[in-house]
């Protein structure tokens, strides 16, 4: 049965009958977010829960759990569990999270450059941290496309990949590695009265700090990020990556990684498929400005 759960479309319904399974059946729980996990908060003020696409990413949303209470002990202000493990519902792994108050306001590139600052501040945990597998995901996405996209663009990616993983491992770092928050944008901080807060840990590992840093620089050329945001960016966090020869690089991993990411919401979301294809021709025209819409 969990093998049937785990190749089924992950849709926001599919995901409602597992909360509904974990013991949540609230059919007006507000879906936060669906993409490698759906997020539910529950009504009445209730936690957040998080409800993974497939099996294999219960190890991660382990490490999640126990990097947020590293965070806490190291004193980063960051999103904390409501409840202590994770566990497979249903073929699916689900964790519970202290609801955050409603953001007093949109958060900022600043903010979220302060953030960083406290992370590539911090000494490697007494715990292994991943390593920020960017690519490691892009089989499994192009996989979950199936029939929907044009097999070769698929081989496109797959060799695009191959080669830029290749690169990656050469690259020269300037910043030391430690850990990272691994998927760096303002979409995951929430500002709270008291200030922002880091969400959305299960990215978290230990790295290039420059993994964080490209992110940014991608959102200003890719997605239309304003420029005075990306300076402002910058300067709290005093350096700009693309200053630095490996930036391309990383870039370039995040761009695929990126492009498989949509492509597995293409056999439901024909925007997806469509945003599939536009990304796939900017890179194989080798357009490094070509407009991405963020999905």
């Amino acid at each position: 049965m969990a093998r049937e759960f785990e190749t089924a479309a992950f849709t926001e319904e599919r995901a409602r009958q597992v909360l509904a399974a974990a013991g949540h059946p609230a059919p007006d729980a507000r879906l936060l977010a669906l993409g490698e996990n759906a997020v539910f908060a529950l009504p009445a003020n209730g936690p957040v829960v998080r409800i993974g696409r497939s099996a294999d990413l219960l190890d991660r949303m382990r490490g999640e759990l126990r990097t947020a209470a590293w965070l806490e002990e190291q004193g980063v202000p960051a999103v904390r569990p409501a409840e202590p493990g994770a566990r497979l519902v249903d073929g699916h792994p689900v964790s519970v999270w202290q609801r955050l108050p409603d953001p007093v306001r949109p958060a900022g590139a600043a903010d979220l450059a302060a953030l960083l600052r406290l992370v590539h501040r911090l000494p490697a945990p007494p715990f292994p941290l991943p390593k920020r597998e960017l690519l490691s995901g892009v089989e499994r996405w192009l996989r979950s496309a199936g029939e929907a996209i044009d097999p070769a663009d698929a081989g496109f990616l797959r060799e695009r990949r191959d080669r830029i993983a290749a690169a990656v491992g050469n690259l020269v770092p300037h910043l030391t590695p430690g850990p990272v928050h691994g998927d760096a944008l303002p979409r995951n901080v929430h500002i709270r009265p008291e200030g922002p807060v880091l969400v959305d840990l299960e990215t978290f590992s230990g790295d290039l700090r420059e993994h964080d840093l490209v992110v940014m620089a991608l959102a200003r050329d890719r997605y239309g990020l304003d420029p005075a945001e990306y300076d402002a960016f910058t300067a709290t966090y005093g350096w700009d990556v693309r200053t630095w020869e490996g930036c391309g690089v990383l870039r370039g991993a995040r761009e695929i990684a990126s492009c498989a990411w949509v492509a597995q919401h293409a056999p439901a979301n024909p925007a997806a498929l469509a945003e599939f294809r536009r990304r796939v021709a900017s890179l194989r025209a080798d357009d490094p400005k070509a407009r991405w819409h963020a999905f």
